[in-house]
């Protein structure tokens, strides 16, 4: 029964047509950051820090250095809006549209409904950062040739640079670079769910969740703060960015990683409380 709810659930996600939002766009600004690189002088940058540093610039102005570049400003901008609004959603709308006292009526208790509407927004996170390699891949690849893969402001401890990857390394890189930043799109997923499980409409949850992000982003820019950068979220969401680094910092990933299934278990359980408590009927 658990996988026929679970099924339930997703149909309800992906019937809502806000759901779809996120594929459209993904769908669309890849396309257009990549015919920006293809049609205008956007590439001069790259080729210049490639001549600058040695590199042959035809090896490396590719499909995947260009999904690359897509990619970077898409996940940081683009990606937690999208995963905050279905977040938002999956509790809270179906309070504002009165469904879920019938749906409690049923013998489901309150925790088993919690846990199958996050697994669902879990993986709507997962297809969408999937989507979002494979889209800008894709059409990358319409315009570009394959070859190596060159990365440009890969942050960590503070500092920013770029890497440079043969072409088997960069492909395998960009694959795993996406698979990391579903954490990112779960996490996100996580804080708006958390706030949709109290007593507010789903745009109030979407709204607050997108806040917390930024002002963990704000305080984190602040060159003041930049020995406390740990203790910010948004700084351990941009984990994938490291698989880019040579060598690759796996201790870190690791580490950021399970602080982020904390900060997801510690999100699911005070919504799960705070929904526990909560009083339906009113």
């Amino acid at each position: 029964m658990f996988f026929t709810q679970l099924k339930h659930e997703l149909w309800k996600l992906f019937g809502k047509k806000r759901t779809y939002i996120g594929f459209g766009v993904f769908l669309l600004a890849p396309n257009a950051v990549v015919l920006m690189f293809r049609f205008s002088n956007a590439a001069n940058g790259i080729r210049r820090t490639l001549e600058g540093g040695g590199y042959p610039v035809a090896d490396f102005i590719t499909a995947e250095t260009i999904a690359t570049q897509v990619v970077i400003p898409v996940a940081y901008l683009l990606l937690p809006l999208y995963v905050a609004l279905v977040g938002g959603d999956l509790v809270a709308k179906e309070t504002e549209d009165g469904t879920l006292r019938m749906i409690l009526a049923r013998p489901v208790s309150r925790l088993r409904l919690l846990t199958l509407k996050w697994l669902a927004g879990l993986i709507f996170s997962l297809m969408l950062s999937v989507c979002l390699g494979a889209f800008g891949l894709a059409f990358a690849s319409l315009w570009f040739p394959q070859g190596g893969l060159f990365a440009v402001q890969v942050e960590l401890g503070g500092s920013g640079g770029f890497s440079v990857l043969a072409p088997s390394d960069g492909l395998w890189s960009y694959a795993l670079a996406h698979v990391l930043l579903a954490s990112k799109a779960i996490s996100v997923m996580s804080l708006a769910f958390l706030f949709s499980c109290f007593n507010m409409k789903p745009a109030a949850a979407t709204i607050l969740a997108l806040s917390v992000l930024f002002a963990n982003a704000i305080l984190m820019s602040i060159p003041w703060f930049a020995d406390y950068k740990g203790w910010f979220i948004t700084h351990h969401l941009n984990l994938w960015q490291w698989v880019f680094l040579q060598p690759t910092p796996w201790t870190r990933i690791v580490e950021s990683l399970c602080l982020l299934v904390g900060y997801n278990v510690t999100f699911f359980v005070v919504g799960a409380a705070a929904f526990q408590v909560r009083d339906i009927k009113s």
